[in-house]
């Protein structure tokens, strides 16, 4: 795990802020997924929107980064996403074989790269993909922070 973030994880992570700006009424959590140095897929999250409980913004990229190469092996990708990833995400990213994940804010109620679980460790039989956390860290929360203290209390559930 690293975070030694350089210009170009804040580049993508700014990408990935980007993204979660689409996010309407739904958590503004954004992700990018990346392939020789070009966004390949990207996602939002739309649950409220689509009424899916899948429907995170890393899970939505990775099916579109599928789509795109033609395969769920998602070899030579990084994942840039504006939150530490859930346990559904994480471990989906370590299943599509993604080579590294990078994150902005961590998230104190489920994240699971090493905030509240770890799905990143080794000896598992699986790759566990490279890991920089914390890029851009203020300005990931923010946007968290400023959606939930807009929303009104009666949709926070």
């Amino acid at each position: 795990m690293s975070s030694h973030p350089n210009d170009t994880d804040k580049k993508w992570i700014l990408e990935s802020l980007a993204e979660a700006k689409l996010a309407g009424i739904d958590v503004p959590i954004g992700a990018v997924i990346v392939h020789d140095g070009k966004v390949i897929a990207r996602g939002h999250n739309e649950r409220e929107t689509t009424q899916d409980p899948t429907a995170h913004a890393e899970i939505i990229a990775i099916r579109e980064a599928a789509k795109t190469f033609g395969t769920w092996r998602l070899k030579g990708c990084t994942v840039y996403t504006s939150l530490e990833p859930c346990p559904m995400c994480a471990e989906a990213l370590i299943q599509a074989r993604v080579d590294r994940v990078v994150f902005g804010a961590y998230d104190p109620a489920s994240g699971a790269c090493g905030t509240v679980f770890n799905l990143f460790v080794e000896g598992r039989i699986y790759p566990i993909p490279q890991l920089t956390c914390g890029v851009l860290e203020d300005e990931c929360k923010q946007i968290i922070v400023d959606f939930f203290r807009l929303k009104p209390k009666a949709i926070r559930q």
